[in-house]
């Protein structure tokens, strides 16, 4: 079920609360730019500062608005086993479609312990796992073997890979086994990973430009390889400039200056200082995606 287009949905917050128009929005525009699904709570969405009712409350949402129409695949990864079960448990209840489960971060386990984490999750919850490997943020990666151990159990069936190396994600292509995807966890590298055996993307850049994204990654898919290439080509600045700072904090500028929603985030994330938010709003007007 993991290939395509899954759009990383930033959380909309208005004084300090989840703006459930917003999102609603947010939602149905991924819907009519033809993306397969939809991550809510995931690092994009702020999961390290949204509350446990509030997570919880996320997801309930996107499965709402979803309607069924795409995927709803729920961030549930914690650095605590107990916690990402409890948060998976309450994904499934509320109708979620699987599950994107980060790497533990900060406590920098084994990769045995990484195993038993994942292992832990997939006996307790039968939804679909996506695993997630982002070092940049966790301070680890899932090694290859792991990924293919883990591969080994029925419910585990993706690979969400933000390690930034095409070389990586060759490796784990040829490694899993038949039915197993792997997905770019970058936007910038969403072509030259499906080239070496990807089969889709969890997009940020898709909360802007949820349509181009979609149609890049089914062109490539399709055999239709210079039309990806010359959308990759076009769109490789805002890939970029969107992480300019850390993210969501471009994404939600950008989407406020597009009139969708606040630019508001949570501490410790602050909004963008002048400088680089003169860079996004260059590269936002030359694409003509505000004026």
């Amino acid at each position: 079920m993991f290939t395509g287009t899954y759009t990383a949905l930033v959380s909309p917050f208005r004084d300090g609360k989840i703006d459930e128009a917003a999102f609603e929005e947010l939602i149905e525009g991924q819907i009519a730019g033809g993306v397969d699904g939809i991550v809510p709570v995931g690092t994009t969405g702020e999961s390290p500062t949204v509350d446990l009712d509030e997570h919880v409350r996320l997801i309930e949402l996107a499965v709402r608005y979803a309607k069924g129409r795409v995927k709803v695949i729920a961030g549930t990864g914690s650095n605590s086993t107990s916690e990402a079960i409890w948060q998976s448990e309450q994904a499934a209840d509320k109708g979620a479609d699987g599950l994107l489960i980060v790497n533990p971060y900060y406590n920098k386990p084994s990769q045995e312990g990484l195993f038993r984490h994942y292992q832990a999750i997939a006996q307790a919850v039968p939804l679909p796992i996506m695993l997630y490997s982002i070092p940049g943020r966790t301070g680890g990666e899932i090694a290859i073997e792991t990924v293919v151990r883990l591969a080994g159990i029925p419910n585990i069936v993706s690979l969400k890979e933000a390690g930034g190396s095409v070389d990586r994600s060759s490796q784990l292509c040829m490694a899993v086994p038949e039915g197993f995807t792997i997905l770019s966890g970058d936007d910038s590298l969403t072509l030259p990973f499906l080239s070496v055996g990807a089969v889709g993307v969890v997009s940020v850049a898709s909360n802007i430009i949820p349509g181009e994204v979609a149609k890049m990654v089914a062109a490539y898919r399709a055999g239709r390889t210079a039309e990806a290439l010359a959308l990759h080509r076009f769109y490789a600045p805002l890939f970029k400039n969107l992480f300019i700072e850390p993210n969501p904090v471009p994404t939600k500028t950008a989407l406020q200056w597009m009139g969708k929603m606040t630019a508001e985030v949570r501490l410790p994330l602050c909004e963008m200082a002048p400088a680089t938010a003169k860079v996004l709003r260059d590269t936002l007007e030359k694409l003509q995606l505000v004026s």
